[in-house]
């Protein structure tokens, strides 16, 4: 499995390329409608099996963490809840400092795609946040009634998810990922990029700066090297770059977790699943710089500063509730974009539009985050354990 995930980022970076050339150079209206197709039939299979993932991973992952359990997943909501409003805050001071002294262009318009030579709907067995808490009181059951039959069960499904990963997703991936490539390049969704680049530098940066402070807490909280978590998730950051959905990277990072020395698998393959679900911290920084970025640019001013405070407290709890697919984030808190910011039509569609453009490194943000809190949950449940020995 090392291997072929260390073979797997070549290949997620070559499809990338290949889309993005395909998309720029090939014109070809057949050609897009095969890609639509690919994408549309990957993307299937992709979602299809994400629930069964967390089920599968989150369900055993419980049985083993027996009276903690409970415990832990308010801990879990809660760093998952902080750590988004405290990125949104860092997002809103940079806003604050930066945007007055941008000067971006304007979105062009994006060209019509033509229809995909098929489709078919492969609907999942139930979405992911019913998957999720299906997974955590199916889970706390067993613990509560000791139900060896079950804990049985939900290990042999986890055992088979684990081949289903490594056999299905992984091979899919690629080809969705370069569709997905192909079809934005082609619609001028890079051109677009590129107009807005200081933008979108700026949110990179500051998404890498936010990931270093949230691995120096977990470091001191937990006084273990977090960093050695982060430096095995380059297959699930680029997977994320292209898939720009926490919940279709689930597979690969559940394994580069599993490669630390400092996180212990009893807890990474409980809160993985678990985080990538809740925790958006990347979306939320975005979110706001680019609502600050919007508001100067169509209305000539930020928004006030008890407004915007009000938003982010707002946001934090759409972050939690919002599904691990692209643009999940924005489109969940549009209606408090409207009612607190007091954005019009304009607004909310050119925020999309922008949010759109970087989805990727949002996505790949969060995705890195997801270690770090990790193992600050690993640190709270090994004190809990020693309190109650």
């Amino acid at each position: 499995m090392k291997k072929i995930l260390s073979n797997n980022v070549i290949i997620l970076v070559l499809a990338v390329a290949i889309g993005i050339l395909l998309g720029k150079y090939v014109n070809n209206p057949a050609m897009l409608a095969v890609a639509q197709t690919i994408k549309s039939v990957s993307s299937q299979f992709i979602f299809f099996l994400v629930p069964l993932i967390v089920l599968a991973f989150v369900a055993s992952a419980v049985t083993s963490l027996k009276s903690n359990a409970t415990c832990l997943f308010l801990f879990a909501f809660l760093i998952a809840y902080l750590s988004s409003e405290a990125s949104a805050m860092f997002s809103l001071l940079l806003g604050y400092t930066l945007v007055p002294l941008l000067h971006c262009g304007q979105l062009g318009g994006m060209r019509a795609l033509p229809e995909a030579v098929f489709s078919f709907s492969i609907p999942p067995v139930m979405n992911v946040i019913s998957a999720l808490f299906l997974a955590i009181f199916l889970g706390l059951g067993v613990v509560w009634t000791k139900a060896t039959t079950i804990i049985a069960v939900l290990n042999e499904f986890r055992e088979l998810m684990l081949v289903v990963v490594k056999r299905i997703l992984l091979p899919v991936l690629p080809f969705y990922i370069a569709a997905n490539f192909y079809v934005m390049a082609w619609q001028g969704n890079i051109d677009s990029l590129i107009v807005f680049l200081p933008v979108i530098a700026i949110i990179v940066m500051a998404h890498f700066v936010w990931i270093i402070i949230l691995y120096t807490i977990a470091s001191i909280y937990s006084r273990k090297n977090a960093f050695d978590i982060l430096r095995h998730y380059a297959p699930a950051y680029f997977t994320a770059l292209g898939t720009m959905s926490s919940a279709a990277t689930l597979g690969v990072a559940l394994h580069c977790a599993g490669k630390s020395r400092v996180l212990r698998a009893d807890v990474s393959e409980f809160s993985i699943p678990l985080f990538a679900n809740i925790h958006l911290c990347g979306a939320t920084l975005t979110e706001t710089f680019f609502l600050a970025v919007v508001s100067q640019l169509l209305y000539g001013h930020l928004p006030t500063l008890g407004v915007f405070l009000l938003f982010i407290v707002l946001l934090g709890v759409f972050a939690i509730g919002a599904p691990g697919v692209p643009g999940g984030t924005a489109f969940a808190s549009v209606g408090i974009v409207t009612s607190v910011l007091g954005f019009d039509d304009n607004g909310v569609a050119l925020f999309l539009a922008l949010f759109a453009l970087q989805d990727c490194f949002g996505t790949s943000c969060n995705i890195l985050g997801d270690g770090a809190l990790s193992l600050i949950l690993q640190a709270y449940n090994d004190r809990n354990n020693k309190e109650t020995k």
